[in-house]
């Protein structure tokens, strides 16, 4: 199995390419990839384009994305993916866009570039 992704216009070279931080990582960050500043208030949720597109080149339509929270926005800032993990079906191929909600006390600010998220492939099991 292969991930393909392709990088829209609204993502940045200077982001870097997509990868895993460490080797043994289950999941590679998602940017934000927008044009200016949004502010997710206390309670609200908002939609962030991610500025890629992904094709899982497999034998099999057995596989997903999964969209997943940061741990560490979660656990200091109460951001959090509303249908979390958001799930990327084998044969999607438009932009990814990860669907935030703010749990917290305070107003959250996405800069252009920000990691907001994270995603994993993960095999799917069809039971009989």
């Amino acid at each position: 199995m292969k991930l393909k992704i392709c990088y829209l216009p609204s993502y940045r070279p200077d982001w870097g390419k997509m990868t895993y931080a460490k080797p043994g990582d289950s999941g590679m960050d998602l940017r934000a990839a927008i044009m200016e500043t949004i502010v997710v208030a206390p309670g609200k949720r908002a939609i962030i384009p991610n500025g890629i597109q992904c094709e899982i080149e497999a034998d099999t339509d057995a596989y997903e994305i999964q969209v997943r929270p940061r741990s560490g926005l979660a656990a200091k800032k109460g951001i959090t993916v509303v249908n979390t993990p958001g799930t990327i079906d084998w044969g999607y191929r438009g932009e990814i866009m990860t669907i935030l909600l703010n749990t917290g006390d305070e107003d959250f600010v996405i800069e252009p570039g920000d990691r907001i998220a994270q995603m994993v492939v993960c095999p799917i099991i069809h039971p009989q």
